[in-house]
Formats: C-alpha cells, sequence, structure tokens
C-alpha cells in the first residue's frame, strides 16, 4: 500500500512495524524513526490507541494484512515533517463490503482541515477497492465537529446505537456510487 498525497499531507500506511511499536508503548523516537516524522509529545495516548486501535497486540500480529488495511498516519508535507493524527480502519471489509473509520487529529494541531483532506483522501481510496462497498463511522451526539466533519466528507446520518462503552453513538456511511 503506498502512501495518498493531499495539499497538507502523507497520508502513510501504518505497517506492522509501527503498529508494533506503538502498541507496545516503545519510546518515542524509536517510532519517529520507523515513521520518518516528529512524533506529537502527547499523542498516541494509551487512552487514544485503544480506542481508535481497538486492537490487540495479538490480533496485529495474527493477520496484520486484516487488521491494518487502509490505516494512516497523517503527516505534514512540510519540513519537518510531522504526525499530526491517523486514519484508522477496525480491519478489512466484511463479506457485505462492509467496513468502519475512525480518525484523530493530535489536539494542537486541529482546525487546520488535516482530518477533512485525510478523510477525503482515505475514503476515496478505500471505495475504490474492489471489496469496499459501504465505509461507517460512529460519533458521539454531543461531539458536534465530528459529525460536521463526517457529513463534509460526504458520509450521511443513518442511525444511531449503543457503543461497547454503554452510550448512544451516531452512526454515519458512505456507498460506492453504483456503476451506471
Amino acid at each position: 500500500m503506498s502512501a495518498l498525497v493531499t495539499q497538507q499531507l502523507e497520508l502513510r500506511p501504518v505497517t506492522f512495524e509501527i503498529a508494533t511499536a506503538i502498541l507496545e508503548g516503545r519510546r518515542r523516537t524509536d517510532i519517529e524513526a520507523l515513521v520518518k516524522a516528529e512524533m506529537p509529545w502527547t499523542w498516541p495516548g494509551r487512552t487514544l490507541v485503544e480506542q481508535v486501535f481497538r486492537a490487540s497486540l495479538d490480533a496485529v500480529r495474527a493477520d496484520p494484512e486484516t487488521r491494518l488495511w487502509g490505516d494512516r498516519l497523517m503527516v505534514t508535507r512540510e519540513a519537518p515533517p510531522r504526525v499530526v493524527g491517523s486514519v484508522i480502519f477496525h480491519g478489512r471489509p466484511d463479506a457485505n463490503g462492509r467496513c468502519e473509520i475512525s480518525y484523530g487529529v493530535e489536539e494542537t494541531n486541529q482546525n487546520r482541515g488535516y482530518a477533512t483532506e485525510a478523510m477525503t483522501a482515505v475514503l476515496a481510496w478505500a471505495l475504490a477497492q474492489p471489496e469496499c462497498s459501504v465505509i461507517e463511522a460512529t460519533t458521539t451526539s454531543w461531539h458536534k465537529a465530528s459529525a460536521r466533519l463526517l457529513e463534509k466528507v460526504g458520509m450521511k446520518l443513518v442511525g444511531k446505537r449503543q457503543h461497547e462503552r454503554d452510550e448512544e453513538v451516531l452512526v454515519y456511511e458512505i456507498r460506492r456510487e453504483p456503476l451506471p
């Protein structure tokens, strides 16, 4: 999987080695050497790793091509390159072509258009893959900025459901356009 390039970002694939280093909690400098970019001091925090990656190291090791399908780090194109966030799928699309996506931007880099650029590019990439026809994202009802972003990138609100942390989430999705 190659990097995707936007106006401000290079969306670099999360490799097995990078995912392992992050999930093992290795030193920041070790992760920076793998990523070839400066990592934020506060990212990824343990909470973000647990929420966004939703993966154990065992799951990544067992099937990295499935678990890390489409996962990308947001790296600035300006020098020096810095990791400002990530776009993470929760695995390869299922037998019905459906997958789930999450994103996060480190707090000091928010409101710069990074999430919009990254999500737009990654959604387009994923929907161009033959095995992917529907992408789902969830957000809490109180997270208005996230809901706005999901709508801005073309996702539609399709319902609500209970999240595993026992809170209600809004469910958004985008579908591949049918062929004419």
